[in-house]
């Protein structure tokens, strides 16, 4: 048995486990591994941890919604979007 077929015998949440303890970018190539892979790299779950830890905060100060289905989208979409926050006023310290 190879390593990678031995591998997909785990559970979908132990890899999602492993898979998260990575990086986006490898999370992504994860997916075209095998379907269990696809399905582990795919949930919430590995997103969430790469998410930043408050983002539901950033989220409830945009100025305009933050519309999202699933936690990758999410993470995309916060990278690649700037959003304004606080009424996009400047706030100083």
């Amino acid at each position: 048995m190879n390593g990678v077929s031995g591998f997909s015998l785990l559970p979908e949440g132990c890899i999602s486990e492993i898979i998260a303890l990575t990086s986006p970018r490898d999370a992504c190539r994860a997916s075209a591994i095998s379907s269990a892979f696809k399905l582990a790299a795919e949930s919430d779950s590995v997103w969430e941890k790469f998410l930043p830890s408050d983002y539901p905060e950033i989220i409830s100060r945009s100025v305009s919604p933050v519309v999202y289905s699933t936690k990758k989208e999410l993470y995309f979409l916060l990278c690649d979007t700037p959003i304004l926050l606080d009424g996009s006023n400047l706030i100083r310290g």
